[in-house]
């Protein structure tokens, strides 16, 4: 058991759309990442997702309204839903979600990642 610094943690990686696991807890984990740009549309058939702004701004698409966050808020997209984030400017974000999620659901791009790495 650890404690753990998020700015700390933040400060380790640069690159965009690369999420980093940093804890676990009931079959859940919990991840870093920094957004940039436009992400690809996406859903996961099974598993909900957790976004929490550290820092910045994020936009997250939906195919009927978009919702907007700002620094400490959080939004919960429900399974199977599809959507796709967008930073405009550097985002820092904590994703909450299943253990078993894939990183662009059923969608296979360039920026897919299914091979996260722990900090």
């Amino acid at each position: 058991m650890e404690k753990v610094n998020v700015n700390e943690k933040f400060k380790m990686f640069s690159d965009h759309w690369n999420p980093r696991i940093v804890g676990e807890l009931n079959g859940q984990q919990v991840k870093l990442a920094k957004l940039k740009g436009e992400f690809i549309w996406h859903s996961h058939e099974a598993e909900d997702e957790m976004f929490w702004i550290v820092k910045g701004k994020l936009k997250i698409e939906f195919r009927d309204r978009t919702v907007e966050l700002q620094e400490n808020e959080f939004f919960i997209v429900p399974r199977g839903v599809e959507h796709r984030p967008i930073a405009e400017e550097e985002v820092q974000v904590m994703l909450f979600e299943p253990a078993s999620t894939q990183h662009t659901g059923k969608e296979k791009h360039q920026l897919t990642n299914n091979d996260q790495k722990h900090l």
